[in-house]
């Protein structure tokens, strides 16, 4: 089975125009906020201590408290250049329906988690970014399996359960790349971003060191789950219009530019004719101008015009 094979719903050039503008001003707040939060952060570090001495007020951070900081920030203002990139390189379309979610959670994954502390000011802030992320990847891998599905030469139909299997495996993979990245990255420069130690620097004792992690597995696997079957009984029922709108699609190519054809000279414009159509032409014009200059060659009896030759 392959999504596209289904009547496509597009919306209209008013709705289209529309997510398109709201689109752009998500991404101009999102990107002047990143680099804000790169200038700042610089800043920050370049003037904390490394040590914060005793007596400090409680504002005063060392230097390791603004790194993770830092490279959330520049890694946003990277992944938000991403589908611009993907959308040249691939020859792919990205929705609107797609972008601004992407935009919003990087927003408040790094932004508002990393810089303004939300992460460890408001609760389960990690575990509702964890269930949002597992379900957008569960979204975009249906449309990953319909552009790789999308061919002529390639006999196979998919059925909804491949297509939902497929889905969820995405999602979890993901996820699980992402713990690495964290795991590797916390001990190459330092950081928490598996939340194994408090704020403060105090890091957690048995179990309670890991249960960050594998709560942040468990609720991917969740997410991931709920978008699949959402997916999957969607087939079923043939009614996915919700994955059309946030379908990826093949950029379609362009017309190329017109050529100019630069005016003729009146010369120019006159009719080519063939060497065997002017032969015939020059033949009819030669009769016609012996017809003129004997108009009684008619009446010569034939046996007149044999004597003459």
């Amino acid at each position: 089975m392959k999504l596209n094979q289904r009547m496509e719903i597009d919306p209209s050039p008013e709705e289209k125009e529309r997510q398109e503008r709201t689109q752009k001003l998500v991404y101009s707040f999102v990107i002047i906020t990143m680099w804000a939060s790169v200038i700042i952060i610089g800043i920050l570090i370049a003037t904390a201590p490394s040590e914060v001495p005793d007596g400090a007020p409680e504002y005063v951070h060392p230097k390791a408290y603004y790194t993770l900081m830092f490279t959330e920030s520049i890694l946003g203002v990277i992944c938000m250049n991403l589908p611009s990139k993907v959308e040249k390189n691939l020859k792919i379309r990205i929705p609107s329906g797609m972008l601004i979610p992407f935009e919003i959670f990087l927003y408040c994954a790094i932004f508002l988690g990393e810089t303004r502390s939300f992460y460890y000011n408001v609760p389960h802030w990690d575990t509702f970014l964890h269930f949002f992320s597992a379900g957008m990847l569960g979204t975009l891998a249906f449309s990953i399996i319909s552009i790789l599905n999308d061919s002529e030469h390639v006999p196979f139909n998919l059925s909804p359960g491949f297509i939902a299997l497929f889905a969820f495996c995405f999602a979890v993979t993901c996820g699980a790349l992402w713990e690495i990245y964290e795991f590797t990255f916390d001990g190459i420069l330092g950081l928490n971003m598996q939340k194994f130690m408090t704020e403060d620097g105090v890091p957690f004792v048995g179990r309670a060191a890991l249960a960050d992690t594998m709560k942040d597995i468990i609720v991917d696997v969740c997410g991931a789950a709920l978008v699949s079957l959402f997916g999957y009984f969607s087939m079923r029922k043939y009614t996915t219009k919700w994955v059309d709108n946030l379908q990826l699609k093949r950029a379609e190519p362009k017309d190329p530019p017109l050529k100019e054809i630069p005016m003729q000279k009146e010369s120019e414009r006159k009719e080519k004719i063939s060497e065997p159509e002017l032969t015939i032409r020059s033949s009819e014009k030669d009769a016609k101008e012996f017809i003129r200059d004997f108009p009684n060659a008619a009446d010569i009896p034939d046996s007149e015009v044999k004597k003459d030759c």
